[in-house]
């Protein structure tokens, strides 16, 4: 008798695993039914003030035989700003780098990187080899800057408003695909 009573309890053990599974499966299909663009991770800065910083220039670094400035969080107000996060170890942003050179060329924007964890002579070597759109480069060592923007990695991209404000994240690199819609998160920026 004792033996009859333990074989469903051993059944139900049997299928709990195959229940989670397919609980699970059931909500990741829900959430992909949904439309929502799973590599979207919302920022808690969006329409929130760039954080404050102050970063050096990266040294030796020159553009029409003067040197490029560094970067601070009052630099970013006046005009629309492109802030780019990117180094020169990092693959996805030797790919996106000549969508931001051609980005670069729009006079109502303003192209400023931020150099993150990366070596100095490579930083240089890398916008020397690949054009730099940039028109001041800040260097962030210890990639503590990037941390104040809510940086997961590189390159990501933000646009901020004349008024100093966050109006726009891009996580990843810019992409042939997905530049139209950043260009049009642009152009829905209010000029001052």
């Amino acid at each position: 008798m004792a033996e009859t009573s333990a074989r469903p309890r051993f059944r139900f053990l049997f299928l709990l695993p195959i229940l989670i599974f397919a609980g699970l499966a059931g909500l990741f299909l829900f959430q992909l039914g949904r439309g929502v663009d799973p590599a979207q991770v919302p920022s808690a800065l969006i329409d929130k003030p760039a954080p404050i910083f102050n970063l050096a220039p990266l040294e030796g670094l020159v553009n029409n035989g003067q040197p490029v400035p560094g970067l601070a969080s009052e630099d970013l107000k006046g005009k629309v700003t492109v802030v780019n996060i990117f180094a020169s170890w990092c693959g996805p942003c030797r790919q996106e780098h000549p969508l931001l050179v051609e980005l670069a060329k729009d006079p109502s924007i303003r192209m400023v990187g931020i150099n993150m964890k990366d070596n100095t002579e490579n930083a240089r070597r890398f916008l020397g080899a690949l054009d730099n759109p940039y028109a001041a480069v800040g260097v962030d060592p210890n990639g503590r800057a990037a941390i104040e923007w809510g940086v997961y990695g590189v390159p990501e991209t933000f646009i901020v408003g004349p008024d100093g404000m966050i109006r726009h994240k891009h996580i990843g690199p810019l992409t042939p695909e997905a530049l139209p819609g950043f260009k049009e998160k642009l152009r829905q920026i209010p000029r001052a």
